[in-house]
């Protein structure tokens, strides 16, 4: 495996938090800021302004076949003010927040700023802590519940298959120990979750809606473990690029490590602090990548060596 340095341009500072970057067709990334409990629009230029005010802790994003936004958003952290990795009250996650009460999937109108919650539960079962989500190319969305941690409890996650419109959901991957991101191949007839606090990549066959297909005992999720982190890392969320490699976003050394669909661990680009969190390609050759650098409030842009895989709203 190759260890590179990233080579960056910071698009704007100053946000809290950010995480969920999501390239449009102007050149505005829209991001989500935990922290801030808001949808933020950053232009080419780097200004940035408010596309809705969501509460909680909004964790993840993406557009959806309406065009809407759809947020995972998990109900809120209590944050930390650390003195380290040489950045003054550099904002660290933990927990769950005072005022916590659940979290769930959103949809926010970006012509009015509207926001509507679609799923807090399934089947009865409260969502406690949605982390990102990606559409499929039939309109639903596949999406990460990573749990909350807090008193001495770990809940367990999930992965769950939902509509756009509210009215259908199936949980489709259960018990996970902190998924976060999550992606498509470009056939999308591979699911790629990654967990958190594992450091591992794990994969299934799409079997249908709302279903994986699973292997038996001792996976613990039913699913096949593509790769796993160097030594002591986190891994965050993820992109694809077009011929198929999972770049994951990876905490700790923080930085991006790439797979390819095999379970070569192809690269590890190295970044500017521990928390590298998010990862989404745009351009006119997809061939720019943002990343979110979360703890100093970040975006930045890379020329990445390959083109990202266009995402549902991405496609022509």
């Amino acid at each position: 495996m190759q260890t590179k340095k990233l080579e960056y341009r910071i698009v704007t500072d100053g946000l809290e938090f950010p995480e969920g970057p999501i390239v449009l067709a102007d050149g505005s990334v829209l991001v989500v800021e935990i922290k801030g409990g808001r949808l933020t629009r950053v232009a080419p230029d780097g200004t940035k302004s408010v596309a809705a005010e969501l509460g909680g802790g909004p964790n993840g994003a993406a557009i959806g076949p309406d065009g809407a936004c759809y947020v995972a958003n998990n109900g809120g952290f209590h944050w930390l003010k650390e003195d380290i990795f040489e950045t003054k009250g550099y904002d660290r996650p933990h927990g769950r927040a005072a005022d916590y009460t659940g979290g769930g999937i959103q949809r926010v109108d970006l012509a009015t700023g509207e926001v509507t919650w679609l799923y807090t539960q399934c089947d009865g079962k409260a969502i406690t802590g949605p982390n990102d989500l990606v559409f499929d190319r039939n309109g639903d969305l596949w999406f990460t519940d990573h749990g909350k941690t807090y008193d001495g409890v770990m809940e367990q996650g999930a992965v769950y298959h939902a509509a756009a419109d509210g009215s259908w959901i199936r949980q489709a991957v259960f018990p996970m120990v902190t998924p976060n991101g999550c992606g498509l191949s470009p056939d999308e007839k591979t699911l790629y979750v990654s967990e958190t606090e594992t450091g591992r990549l794990w994969h299934w066959p799409i079997a249908g809606r709302g279903a994986v297909e699973k292997i038996a005992w001792p996976s613990p999720n039913g699913g096949r473990m593509l790769g796993q982190a160097t030594g002591y890392q986190r891994f965050d969320s993820m992109a694809i690029e077009a011929e198929g490699n999972i770049c994951v976003a990876t905490l700790v050394t923080g930085g991006i490590t790439v797979f390819s669909p095999e379970g070569e661990k192809l690269e590890y680009w190295e970044g500017p602090e521990p928390y590298c969190t998010n990862i989404a390609f745009g351009g006119p050759d997809m061939k720019t990548a943002y990343i979110t650098v979360s703890g100093r409030g970040l975006l930045i842009a890379v020329d990445w060596p390959r083109a990202g895989l266009p995402l549902l709203h991405q496609r022509g």
